[in-house]
């Protein structure tokens, strides 16, 4: 089993639910945490939704001499999901946010500081939307224009293109799911081709060329919460669910997964680790954060299991800044209603 060392714990005041280190490579000593915080009413206005307000939380860990600094915090609605656009190293890297106001908003890191540069309402008309999760791809030759997908607590999905001119605008929105839609990533490899998985158990498959499902999957018993295309095996996605099961599917043939395990947990998000990408970082939520083994895609194996947290484990992610000579990884986890931060050594 991995050794994991706890470095800092940090009270993030607000519930947590989602950490992603920067990987632009100026900057991957940073690291921003999103929080989720519902307002109760006042007596009198029971009748009124719950305002859900958040904030985003920016750190700069030194990793020689594992120093932690937080670097800013942002009032904003409550986070749901966080991405950071893996631009180019010439250019100032770009975090995304997905927030229960139905909206996503990009912000610029310089500084280094986060600085709000757009942002889109996927349906103005609806203030009762939350967007849940998002992806992104980069865009490639002279328009260089970055696409973002996102799912919405309606069942949708939409596709938002970033111009030249660096405004957001919403290029399609389809109905994936009939309640919640958890989850949607890009195939890493094939980016006309898209995943999504909703409360609904279904994980579903898209091509964005002809705006259509081409696949319907049912092996999930209870809701898929994330997914993840691997980010150096062709054809392999990895889906976490409600029910506990992480599983492994071949893209070409995905009636039935290849393999799967089971965390004690309903899995929130799967990173892979940024070194061999074999070990796959697992918030179990009413578990733990859980490290599979994933070198053959038939047999995951639980090797690294970090119980600090008490309350629903959410976010997680691998720190990007590493050393190749280095025998360990550093990964930052967070959690809800203890409102907990932790900085940890996997060795």
């Amino acid at each position: 089993m991995l050794n994991i060392e706890l470095i800092h714990n940090v009270d993030t005041e607000y519930s947590a639910d989602s950490v992603e280190w920067c990987p632009h490579k100026n900057f991957r000593d940073i690291f921003a945490c999103g929080t989720y915080q519902l307002e109760e009413n006042k007596e009198g206005e029971e009748e009124k939704p719950c305002q859900r307000k958040g904030r985003i939380y920016l750190y700069e860990f030194e990793k020689h001499t594992k120093s932690l600094k937080e670097l800013q915090r942002i009032e904003t609605a409550a986070i749901l999901d966080m991405k950071w656009i893996n631009c180019n190293d010439n250019e100032l890297p770009i975090l995304a946010t997905a927030t229960a106001l139905g909206k996503v908003e990009l912000f610029q890191l310089e500084d280094p500081e986060l600085k709000l540069i757009d942002s889109i309402h996927l349906k103005s008309d609806d203030d009762n939307i939350l967007a849940l999760s998002l992806d992104w791809k980069q865009g490639s030759g002279e328009n260089n224009e970055n696409q973002i997908l996102v799912s919405d607590s309606k069942g949708n999905i939409s596709l938002l293109n970033r111009t030249n001119e660096r405004n957001m605008e919403i290029l399609k929105t389809w109905h994936a799911h009939n309640f919640e839609a958890w989850i949607c990533a890009f195939d890493r490899w094939d980016q006309n081709r898209v995943y999504t998985g909703g409360d609904d158990t279904f994980l579903n498959v898209y091509d964005l060329r002809t705006e259509s499902r081409i696949l319907l999957n049912k092996s999930h018993a209870a809701g898929v919460t994330c997914l993840l295309s691997h980010p150096v095996r062709e054809h392999v996605l990895l889906t976490g669910s409600y029910d506990e099961h992480l599983r492994t599917f071949d893209t070409r043939a995905m009636r039935a997964p290849l393999s799967e395990i089971n965390l004690q947990g309903g899995i929130w998000r799967i990173k892979s680790d940024p070194r061999e990408h074999n070990l796959m970082l697992c918030a179990c939520m009413y578990h733990n954060f859980s490290i599979v083994h994933l070198a053959d895609l038939n047999a995951p194996t639980l090797t690294g299991e970090f119980g600090e947290h008490t309350s629903i484990c959410y976010g997680a992610d691998w720190d990007l800044n590493f050393d190749e000579g280095d025998d360990g990884l550093n990964m930052a986890t967070c959690s809800f209603y203890d409102h907990k931060l932790c900085v940890s050594r996997v060795s």
